[in-house]
């Protein structure tokens, strides 16, 4: 399973619903474990991790667009 952003239900980058729809849970459900998360490892593991993904993850489209260049 990859990860991806989408624009489709953003708040900020697209990062957690994204990873929602890659795992077909709530966006609401992977945003509170996100912010869980961050708070109890000080907020800049989170941080960090939120901006590489925001640079690193591609929109959901170009993802689906690459996955059909090379099933081809």
């Amino acid at each position: 399973m990859k990860l991806y952003k989408m624009e489709k239900g953003k708040k900020i980058a697209g990062i957690c619903a994204g990873v929602a729809d890659s795992f077909k849970m709530d966006v609401t459900l992977i945003r509170l474990i996100f912010i869980f998360a961050t708070v109890l490892t000080g907020i800049w593991p989170g941080v960090v991790t939120y901006l590489a993904a925001w640079y690193l993850l591609p929109e959901k489209e170009k993802f689906e667009e690459t996955q059909k260049n090379t099933e081809e």
